[in-house]
């Protein structure tokens, strides 16, 4: 998957909790079209570097430009209408609410065109061209035969698609997604990981990835960071970065090398 131009530029990011400093002066930078890793045990501030991306947190220090534009003062609505997507990793969807009805609201959302309680509670029907637009994002994430199903009938691994969908929406130029095969059986992570190389051949979405399956990856992934305590350990091309010593011991406490699922 190739790099174009950058999109997504933060640099020397770092956030303190009471004291405790969760990141430490961290770069990266995500290019138009590129997927990127970005990996580390747990705890080691990856989610805290995606809050600070998506504007949920402010860092203590440190820039975020997303298409040349500073974006660190912008709230999270701001930045997604500028074409940030994210998911999450506990799934949030709406109880009672199909596929369809998902995809609706996250259209309506980025139109702006009926207030999101309205939409929640199944005020209006979808118009020709929401109609046109979701049907095309179901298609897209092989979803069309779940569409008019209620969220809770479905399996956690195409609820994690609806999520993808609901991100795809919004028509992102980035998405960011925090560990989306988290829950997954073997099976639904090389599905998910398929969907997700469709949908980047498909409409060209750049994607910073954090997983913990290094096997989904490999599969997906140009280049890899490597977190480690808040500090950037490894970045570079990603056979390259799972040979580096730094990031077997940061994973496994030995020089062994690093293949498969890394908890």
């Amino acid at each position: 998957m190739t790099a174009d131009a950058p999109l997504l530029v933060a640099e020397n990011v770092t956030v303190r909790f009471a004291g405790i400093t969760a990141l430490d002066d961290v770069s990266l930078q995500v290019a138009e079209r590129e997927v990127v890793g970005l990996i580390g045990p747990n705890g080691a501030g990856k989610t805290t570097l995606f809050n600070c991306l998506f504007g949920m947190l402010r860092p203590d220090r440190g820039t975020v430009r997303f298409g040349g534009t500073p974006i660190g003062g912008l709230p999270t609505h701001r930045r997604a209408r500028l074409g940030i997507g994210r998911t999450f990793q506990r799934i949030e969807l709406f109880p009672g609410l199909t596929v369809r009805e998902h995809l609706l609201v996250a259209e309506r959302t980025r139109r702006r065109k009926v207030a999101l309680w309205k939409d929640v509670f199944g005020a209006g029907r979808a118009d020709a061209d929401e109609r046109s637009r979701i049907d095309a994002t179901l298609d897209l994430l092989g979803l069309t035969g779940e569409a008019d199903r209620p969220i809770e009938a479905l399996s956690l691994g195409h609820g994690r698609l609806v999520e993808v969908g609901r991100a795809l929406m919004t028509e992102p130029r980035l998405l960011l997604l925090d560990e989306p095969s988290s829950g997954l059986d073997r099976s639904e992570t090389r599905a998910l990981a398929a969907t997700l190389r469709v949908v980047h051949e498909n409409r060209g979405t750049a994607m910073l990835l954090v997983e913990h399956d290094l096997d989904m990856v490999l599969d997906l992934v140009g280049r890899i960071y490597v977190l480690d305590f808040g500090t950037m350990i490894a970045a570079g091309p990603a056979d390259e970065v799972l040979r580096d010593a730094k990031v077997r011991k940061a994973y496994l406490g030995e020089t062994s090398t690093a293949q498969g699922s890394i908890q």
